[in-house]
């Protein structure tokens, strides 16, 4: 029952990656059916991560009073409804109100099919969990692209993922009981990762969350992640298109392999955490999107664009999860779910803020900026982590010298 369990707990993530990648693929189509400015894209994705942040906010008293199963089934019908919506939209207005809806289902699936893992299943789960929403994430460019290709209407494409959102809904709902059994029989793992994985500071028990030290950088590393991915995703076509000569069909096609790029890695990185640290995951693959933002600023023949956006996918790939499953041991026990809920929240605020100050920008100048905000972004993540990770280091060192003297 658990494994039945945790598959669909898969699609669900695979559903919640559909929607992510769709708006960035189909944009250069979309603008010009709907006569709008290029920087209205941005705005429809922050409309659709500021209701991702809300929902994960409140999301903790919500999953507490209906349950992971509920909350799961509510919100993947809503963004199912959602995305009806998008395929029959007359106007920039009805996008702008289906948005809504989207981000609030969005945020709801997240935060509680990432706290269910945690607690029910093993670590290495986690990174494959994500490894999913790239699944998602990597289909919903290929489906609209196809569309695209073919001469038919976006619409059809946003049509066709909310199809496949209203089936996963049916198996939601066919499924509810299954949940209690699983979560009845499965007892939690998660105190005995934390223990294990705990580090020498419970004496800032006495401290707020954000008053722990080295907080704040771990907020910044999950902001600017969140900065590439989601720049990447929403902004990747529109580059393509309008500084590489691509067409909108080919441009969606690439954005898709960088989501490939991520999913593949996810999955890669579950089999390389019972050889290599967390740490060295995220910093491996920070230099290596590092490494793939320059291929980008580099003024090289269009393929070698392609080559950028995989590499970037590549090194995404490990840093989202293998973050989120250093927080008890970066922080302690005490404060892990507090401070998690942070993470998620400010992940959420650079999805909102940094793709559309991107589209303002590009407004001014062009969207020929496109990599060296991509490379800016990685550069203070990685700065972010490797203060962190100094910080933590000095405090350990401290202890052990106080110990010892």
């Amino acid at each position: 029952m658990a494994t039945l369990l945790l598959v669909i707990i898969y699609l669900a993530f695979i559903s919640l990656g559909l929607p992510d990648s769709l708006l960035g693929a189909a944009w250069p189509v979309m603008q010009s059916d709907l006569g709008v400015p290029l920087e209205t894209a941005g705005f429809l994705f922050m409309m659709i991560a500021g209701g991702t942040i809300i929902s994960s906010l409140v999301s903790g008293k919500v999953l507490k009073r209906f349950g992971t199963s509920k909350v799961t089934f509510v919100s993947v019908f809503m963004t199912a409804v959602a995305l009806l919506g998008f395929q029959f939209a007359p106007s920039i207005a009805w996008l702008v109100l289906c948005a809504i809806p989207l981000g609030l289902g969005a945020g709801a699936v997240d935060t509680g099919l990432n706290d269910y893992v945690a607690t029910n299943y093993k670590a290495h789960h986690m990174s494959w969990l994500h490894c999913f929403w790239g699944v998602g994430a990597t289909l919903g460019p290929v489906i609209m692209a196809q569309f695209i290709s073919e001469g038919t209407s976006w619409r059809n494409g946003y049509l066709t993922i909310s199809g496949i959102q209203f089936a996963l809904v049916l198996i939601l709902l066919i499924t509810l009981p299954l949940w209690k059994r699983v979560t009845h029989n499965n007892k939690a793992v998660s105190d005995e990762i934390m223990e294990t994985n705990a580090v020498r500071h419970e004496k800032n028990n006495e401290l707020k969350p954000l008053q722990v030290k080295g907080v704040k950088l771990a907020l910044a590393s999950f902001l600017f992640y969140c900065g590439v991915e989601a720049t990447m995703g929403l902004w990747g076509s529109s580059f393509l298109v309008n500084v590489k000569g691509l067409s909108a069909a080919a441009a969606a096609q690439w954005v898709s392999l960088y989501y490939a790029g991520i999913t593949v890695g996810r999955f890669i990185t579950g089999f390389i955490t019972f050889k290599m640290t967390n740490r060295a995951l995220i910093r491996s693959g920070q230099l290596i999107a590092a490494v793939g933002a320059i291929i980008l600023f580099l003024p090289l023949p269009s393929i070698f664009s392609l080559v950028g956006f995989i590499i970037i996918g590549l090194g995404l790939a490990p840093i989202f999860p293998c973050m989120l499953h250093e927080t008890p041991a970066h922080f302690g026990k005490k404060h892990s779910q507090s401070i998690m809920g942070y993470q998620m929240a400010v992940a959420y605020t650079g999805t909102t803020f940094l793709p559309p100050m991107l589209g303002f920008i590009s407004s001014y100048f062009t969207i020929g900026i496109f990599p060296v905000c991509i490379l800016i972004f990685a550069a203070a993540m990685l700065l972010s982590t490797e203060n962190l990770n100094r910080l933590l280091y000095k405090k350990i060192i401290g202890k052990d010298t106080s110990l010892k003297a």
